[in-house]
């Protein structure tokens, strides 16, 4: 089953993110959906909430500030923002499309299980409604040096094909726009998530005025070879990257075998082995 086509003045939008309701790519992104639609409807994190992954804020109240009829900030993650929209904002008028970012730098490979931008298009996702991740590359050397409008030409042409294309319910898009200037840039890639040597990740150790140590996580660069054909390497062929993610994180193959080796001492009922069959049918 595809993701609905509507577009036009009639297309509801809820846009998210996980930098803040302040953040630059927010307004692109106002931007990119106002191209699409007249009905368009931010509801995002009063604070940033990088790396926040799929995460719900449970342990303390939400607090919702209005700044304008279709403008909410929630003090609480990209999660909390979809649900606060869907459910309870746009309450009995459930939006056609929810769209989440530009975040300030690229979320790729294994940032997908990290991201607050990407969590936002899950929840969006789950809650039956197709929903895309959009991240502007930038360059950790120098970030304040960010190429939005590399995002800004490129994403409403490219967001009218892919929902004039459609894609199934439980998938959702992960997009990223290169490093690079609007006309720079190559192509559009489809690409599978790449995965990255874990030496990208650092620890870095400080000491503070008390002689306590504490501690940061950074980045290196990253210079091993990309696979052709993942996000990792059509980024640094300067192109924009569009992987479908898909929310079922069964591996139907494991699963296969492990269903035959238990088949002596367990007996799979009939809902698990179809189960199972359905997603072997999707892998």
């Amino acid at each position: 089953m595809k993701a609905r086509q509507e577009k036009g003045p009639d297309l509801r939008i809820l846009i998210t993110n996980d930098d803040g309701i302040q953040a630059p790519g927010l307004d692109t992104l106002q931007q990119i959906a106002a191209a699409l639609s007249d009905d368009v409807w931010v509801v995002a994190p009063e604070t940033d909430q990088s790396g926040a992954a799929h995460s719900l804020t449970l342990h303390e109240p939400l607090r919702v500030r209005k700044i304008s009829e279709r403008i909410h900030a929630v003090k609480g993650t990209p999660t909390d923002c979809v649900i606060m929209g869907v459910r309870h904002i746009l309450a009995g008028e459930k939006p056609d499309l929810v769209l989440s970012g530009v975040n300030l730098g690229h979320n790729i490979a294994d940032d997908v299980t990290y991201s607050g931008t990407i969590a936002g298009a899950i929840e969006g996702t789950l809650l039956g409604i197709p929903s895309i991740a959009l991240s502007q590359a930038l360059d950790r050397d120098t970030p304040a040096e960010t190429r939005l409008e590399t995002a800004m030409r490129h994403g409403p042409d490219l967001l009218r094909k892919l929902l004039a294309e459609g894609w199934p319910t439980g998938i959702l898009l992960n997009v990223n726009f290169p490093d690079r200037d609007p006309d720079a840039v190559t192509g559009i890639a489809i690409t599978a998530q790449g995965k990255r040597d874990q030496d990208y990740l650092r620890i870095i150790d400080r000491m503070d005025a008390r002689g306590k140590p504490y501690y940061w996580f950074g980045f290196n660069a990253y210079s091993a070879e990309p696979e052709q054909g993942t996000d990792l390497w059509a980024l640094r062929e300067g192109k924009i990257s569009v992987t479908p993610l898909c929310l079922n994180l069964t591996h139907t193959q494991t699963c296969r075998k492990l269903m035959l080796a238990f088949d002596s001492e367990t007996k799979l009922g009939d809902t698990a082995a179809s189960t199972a069959a359905k997603a072997g049918a999707r892998s």
